[in-house]
């Protein structure tokens, strides 16, 4: 049985990764070359795809091993260091943020959350969500949305729903001012934001 649920939560790993992180045809508002806004795209998205490839393998495996409580766990525990060993990996900068943070340490800034409600719209017209691109103080940074699918919503979802009271009550344990309950498929969970250095 064991067995069977590894391999589902493995599809569902590649649903997720597949829905999150793979568009790069954002509208940019400060780059004038669009080859070289291309560039830059590319290389945030294999950037944030690699290091959500890393995290969704080990949520794959806390959930195989223990369900959401455990991958609460996990989260709590291993989600930014792991974060933040790919981003030494990477020699660059990567971050999660989100408008409705579970971990305050995940918040959106403003710019960021200026670029959360223009994603919003785009989904509420049923638009695919587009990643965005911005010079930020002499630096390239690229901004790629995080939209839910049926995994998220066993932690991120509605209470009582899809996610269970027992899930809910250890979120409250790891996250008392918890803000990311709620979801539904296919809205904006946050942005990956990937931070390079210009080359030029």
């Amino acid at each position: 049985m064991r067995k069977i649920n590894v391999n589902l939560w493995g599809i569902a790993l590649l649903v997720f990764v597949n829905l999150n992180c793979v568009n790069t045809k954002g509208k940019n508002t400060t780059m004038r070359d669009n080859s070289e806004e291309k560039l830059y795209l590319d290389l945030g998205k294999n950037i944030a795809a690699s290091t959500q490839a890393v995290l969704g393998k080990n949520l794959m495996i806390a959930m195989a091993k223990g369900g959401p409580e455990y991958a609460l766990e996990f989260c709590n525990s291993k989600a930014i260091p792991l974060t933040d060993s790919m981003a030494i990996e990477h020699k660059t900068a990567i971050k999660r943020v989100s408008d409705k943070a579970r971990n305050p340490l995940n918040e959106a800034n403003k710019l960021e959350k200026s670029i959360i409600v223009s994603i919003k719209e785009q989904l509420n017209k049923g638009d695919t969500p587009k990643p965005e691109i911005r010079e930020v103080k002499g630096k390239m940074v690229a901004y790629y949305p995080i939209v839910t699918n049926a995994m998220c919503l066993q932690c991120h979802g509605k209470v009582n729903e899809t996610v269970q009271q027992k899930t809910f009550e250890k979120i409250n344990d790891f996250y008392p001012n918890d803000k990311a309950t709620g979801y539904t498929v296919n809205q904006l969970r946050g942005l990956w934001v990937v931070e390079m250095q210009k080359t030029k």
